[in-house]
């Protein structure tokens, strides 16, 4: 069996790693040009995907720090938190940096004999590709480049906003504890990374009202409450769309990761809906393999029916919240105090809510 996968992003780094612990021959083609590097972008990843990787990749848990504790507040609460989830001392999620843990798993595939990594040098590749006909499933994660045009079709909205990411260092504390705050300017989100590091993304609604990374630093001091800040990291930022493709494959090849489906970062769910897309088409290969059956197409095609439905209820409840509190601020009546106060004491509901961002809905 051979399995092909195109694009250097995580999701890739990741799957590759499943299939050689598998016996599966893995050819992983990257650009040639160099990976653009994000050293102040960290991911979330929740407890149940990250005991499904643990199993895969050894010892990856001393790059994660743990969060133990969720609070969320918006503009007109931002002394009281409208919700507060934990699980009385356990891990809710995990936050490490992106390029940390990119180059973690890239370490431990270049070890492996099963997975031959190579460059694309050129476009011709693509064509090349499908002429030759060489692999038994190919996986494209990369959603601009040759093999992108079979896949056109797809549900898109522009957010109008764009994101900015730093790092604050600040004076050292028991940081396992994360904040969401729904504020007038846009969803602003606090993810600890050590003691004495905190990951920002702070997501504008208007960039322009904006006029400088020193305007964003004066809305993190006023909005923060509790870290005592030496200093931030250089800021980036990305524009932030939602897409959703139609469909999943083209004969024998599978959109996949952030070429399939792509939510705003408020609840820190995009990489995990991929890991579960991982987790479903991973268990799909191991009854394949059990049975002595073939991987080809008709995989791809049991993948899209198990999952696509799911995975967009699932980014459209991302939205709704998106929305909720976007419409939320725009009002001083503060309307929704008693509904919050309310779900707080609602142990039923927290427990779902909870599950929901764990596990998604595949319950």
């Amino acid at each position: 069996m051979n399995i092909c996968l195109i694009g250097q992003g995580l999701t890739n780094l990741i799957f590759a790693k499943v299939l050689a612990n598998k016996n599966i021959n893995v050819s992983l083609f990257l650009d040639s040009k160099k990976a653009q590097k994000s050293p102040s972008r960290s991911i979330a990843i929740s407890k149940n995907n990250f005991d499904f990787i643990n199993n895969q990749i050894k010892n990856i848990k001393k790059i994660c720090w743990p969060i133990k504790n969720i609070k969320i507040y918006n503009e007109s609460n931002q002394n009281e938190d409208l919700l507060n989830f934990d699980k009385f001392g356990k891990e809710l999620f995990l936050v490490v940096k992106y390029d940390k843990i990119k180059e973690f798993f890239l370490k431990k595939i270049k070890k492996n004999k099963l997975i031959k990594i190579k460059k694309i040098k050129n476009q011709q590749f693509y064509n090349s590709i499908l002429e030759k006909n060489q692999f038994d499933i190919i996986i494209n994660s990369d959603g601009n480049n040759g093999i992108s045009k079979f896949f056109f079709n797809k549900i898109v909205r522009d957010y109008k906003s764009t994101a900015f990411t730093t790092i604050i260092d600040h004076k050292k504390f028991n940081n396992n504890q994360a904040i969401q705050i729904f504020t007038k300017f846009g969803p602003l989100a606090f993810l600890p990374i050590s003691n004495s590091k905190t990951s920002i993304i702070f997501s504008l609604y208007k960039e322009r009202l904006i006029k400088n990374d020193e305007s964003i630093k004066k809305l993190i001091i006023k909005y923060n409450k509790i870290y005592r800040i030496n200093n931030f990291s250089k800021f980036e930022k990305f524009n932030l769309k939602f897409f959703s493709l139609r469909k999943y494959y083209y004969k024998n090849i599978l959109s996949f990761g952030d070429a399939i489906h792509r939510i705003h970062p408020l609840a820190g769910q995009g990489l995990n809906m991929t890991l579960r897309d991982i987790k479903l088409l991973s268990d799909l290969i191991d009854k394949r393999i059990e049975l002595g059956l073939p991987l080809d197409s008709s995989i791809l095609k049991k993948f899209e029916s198990k999952t696509k439905h799911l995975n967009y209820i699932f980014s459209s409840g991302i939205n709704f919240i998106y929305d909720f509190f976007k419409f939320d601020n725009k009002f001083s009546k503060n309307y929704s105090k008693k509904m919050f106060i309310y779900l707080e004491k609602n142990k039923l509901f927290k427990k779902y809510a909870t599950e929901f961002a764990d596990r998604g809905i595949f319950l």
